[in-house]
């Protein structure tokens, strides 16, 4: 049972809106089609309509904590790249070139200015708008005649054939750019680009590797613009390049993965004009194949590091911190396309619980990969245990190409899918954190809708509703799939729910200017058991995994006095197994709680607002390996003579070093025994 705390957040006066007859409290799976939302961009015939529609870029003013993580990033590595990064020095840079002549005409530019200028139009920080603003006005000048724009280099980059890979992630830029400015010639530029892809001879058209594997993305901007413009060709385009894209539809096509966590939702990209279920499905199978082999592990992600590879699925596996927010654009994309919410609670498992780890607190460096168990962030060579040779775990502002640049993107996004718009005009809370959102509704009102939460780490969320005057609109609000007893107040009165509502819960009224809701959702513990890792076992709390709390000492290694380098080593035991109560395993847990940090930076190991104790003993054989990686989890129960002792969890997003796949500890006939491995130097693991 959720106590309504309103505190502070209480307003002095509620205004009490009349109850009528047609007030109505609903659960859906998802919003209806049957009409079009009538104020924002949405699929136009023959496209399936659209569940959801996203607000412009700015209309979502992040709050409390979530502010937070957009300042610091504004303020870290990300808002000051072009001080560190070579790509994005502007002397002779290619996309700032009117003739596309230069260097750095790849990937890096586009990667870094789709977050860069999204974070600028969020905060309104005039520095980073005016500075996106040079990046895309060189772009925009650009465009030759047949419609190419952006480096020259790249049209016969491929053995004298185009690789227009870069151009589209600058499109998901120039597309924020109009979202924010309504400048027109970005739908210009956009429409004379297509129609060059268009002329392009098949044979030649996304060619392999890059581009081929995630046009998915070219096709996602080829559909926004025909929502825009209607103009027909854009379809025709539309056809040729999915027929072009790498085969998603019939199995994962690539086991690269930041490819697997951009394209494998491809097919449901074009199920929006092809209408069959069967490229819905194949997302969705793609997803499943992929966590089935590698992802069981807590955190919401898979072990790739940089490829996903046979028998390499123990949780000190990593995850490129570009899959992090790549994996992130896919769930909220996906969520758009059907409606489906688990897609929105598969964004907050990862947002909430692994790309915070992926950042010092900072976020003035980060590093390649983050695993679940992960005990030393250092510099050293983790290959052949990682994939790579070289550094993959320090914090480094300077290393790490890809990442240094597309994490821009994972913050922002998330923020600008807080809130959706539906197709009856009405308007859903997708995603749950503090924000303010200004959304058209109704025939022709417009809400504000201030979110006051300390969710993930809380589990109440009030909204307070401001109108110029009543106006008639449904509110969504989802119900994560962890969630089973969720609660609603309007204005103070409970309101009925069908028992263990699943999808969102629909209030449709007249709303007054001061009208209030109260969210609770009920945060219960629970165990996932691992059955194809050891039987290791997570601990979760609402949509909060939780790791254990180690030691960290912060050493500087390297980088510049401005941007400086660390590695972050344990200082106390990590070689833990659990101790549960037979038969109650949730039961072993207590909830420890602290005062909200005053900084409202909760992602740090010390500062973690909600801990769980539990009890543990060590095991002792449980070792790094020579490389300096944890070893490799054996099957649990495990057999321990070592003291009990009290441990502290804290959630995942907290921990830099973590344990978060943890063994069990047994003394029964099912018990195993802990053997060091024999080999010293990355164990096998076939």
């Amino acid at each position: 049972m959720c106590a309504y705390r309103l505190g502070a957040l209480m307003l002095s006066v509620i205004t009490m809106s009349m109850v009528s007859a047609q007030d109505a409290v609903s659960v859906v799976a998802s919003p209806p089609v049957e009409s079009a939302n009538t104020h924002y961009v949405h699929n136009q015939p023959p496209l399936l309509p659209s569940p959801f529609s996203k607000l412009p870029v700015g209309q979502i003013e992040p709050r409390g904590w979530l502010r937070k993580q957009l300042e610091l990033e504004a303020e870290g590595f990300i808002g000051h790249l072009t001080e560190i990064s070579k790509f994005l020095r502007k002397e002779h840079n290619a996309w700032l070139s009117p003739t596309g002549e230069g260097d750095f005409g790849w990937e890096e530019v586009p990667y870094w200015l789709r977050g860069f200028g999204n974070l600028g139009y969020i905060l309104r920080d005039e520095r980073i708008i005016k500075e996106a603003r040079v990046w895309i006005e060189g772009v925009l000048s650009s465009q030759a005649e047949s419609g190419y724009f952006g480096p020259r280099a790249n049209l016969t980059s491929l053995d004298g054939k185009p690789d227009v890979w870069p151009h589209m992630i600058m499109l998901d830029a120039l597309r924020s750019y109009y979202e924010f400015t309504r400048d027109e010639r970005v739908l210009d530029l956009m429409a004379g680009f297509f129609r060059w892809e268009l002329d392009r001879p098949e044979q030649d058209f996304l060619l392999p590797f890059w581009q081929q594997q995630r046009a998915a993305d070219n096709l996602a901007n080829v559909y926004w613009l025909y929502n825009i413009r209607g103009d027909k060709y854009l379809l025709e385009l539309a056809e040729k390049i999915h027929r072009r894209t790498a085969n998603w539809t019939d199995g994962v096509a690539d086991w690269h993965g930041v490819n697997i966590a951009q394209a494998f939702r491809g097919p449901a990209v074009y199920y929006q004009q092809a209408k069959d279920p069967k490229f819905l499905r194949a997302a969705e199978r793609n997803y499943a194949e992929v966590m089935g082999i590698y992802g069981q592990v807590p955190g919401g992600g898979f072990g790739a590091d940089e490829n996903a590879r046979p028998g390499y699925i123990d949780p000190r596996q990593g995850t490129e911190t570009c899959t992090w927010a790549e994996y992130m654009r896919s769930f909220e994309m996906l969520l758009t396309i059907c409606g489906d919410p688990i897609w929105a609670d598969r964004c907050e498992e990862v947002t909430f619980n692994s790309l915070p780890a992926s950042m010092t607190a900072d976020q003035k460096a980060l590093h390649y990969l983050t695993s679940p168990n992960l005990v030393r962030c250092d510099r050293g060579n983790k290959a052949p245990g990682i994939q790579n040779d070289g550094d993959m775990f320090s914090f480094d502002p300077h290393r790490y190409r890809c990442c240094q640049h597309n994490v821009s993107q994972a913050w922002p996004y998330f923020v600008e899918h807080l809130w959706l718009a539906t197709p009856d005009n009405g308007v859903a809370a997708a995603l749950y954190a503090p924000a303010v959102a200004k959304v058209r509704v109704g025939p022709d009102g417009e809400v504000t809708l201030q979110t006051d939460t300390n969710y993930p780490f809380d589990d109440r969320i009030a909204i307070r509703l401001a109108v110029r005057q009543a106006v008639r609109f449904p509110l969504y609000l989802r119900v994560p799939g962890w969630c089973t007893a969720p609660e609603v107040q309007v204005n103070g009165q409970p309101q009925k729910l069908p028992a263990a509502p699943r999808g969102y819960i629909v209030l449709e009224r007249t709303w007054q200017d001061g009208d209030r809701v109260e969210l609770c959702l009920p945060m219960s513990i629970t165990l996932q058991r691992w059955t194809k890792n050891k039987d290791s076992v997570s601990v979760s709390r609402g949509p909060l995994t939780y790791a254990l709390k180690i030691g960290e000492q912060i050493v500087r290694a390297g980088g510049t006095d401005a941007w400086p380098a660390y590695e972050i080593l344990p200082t106390t035991p990590w070689n833990y197994g659990l101790v549960l109560r037979a038969g109650e395993p949730a039961a072993s847990f207590e909830v420890l709680t602290q005062a909200w940090p005053e900084d409202d930076l909760p992602f740090t190991a010390e500062a973690a607002p909600v801990a769980l104790r539990a009890s543990a003993r060590r095991i002792p054989a449980w070792k790094e390996d020579a490389l300096g990686l944890v070893g490799l989890l054996q099957p649990s129960p495990a057999r321990s003579k070592e003291p009990l002792e009290t441990v502290t969890l804290i959630p995942m997003g907290c921990a830099r070093l973590r344990i978060a796949s943890f063994p069990t500890i047994g003394d029964g006939p099912d018990a195993h025994d802990w053997v060091v491995p024999e080999a010293t130097r990355a164990p096998a693991q076939k």
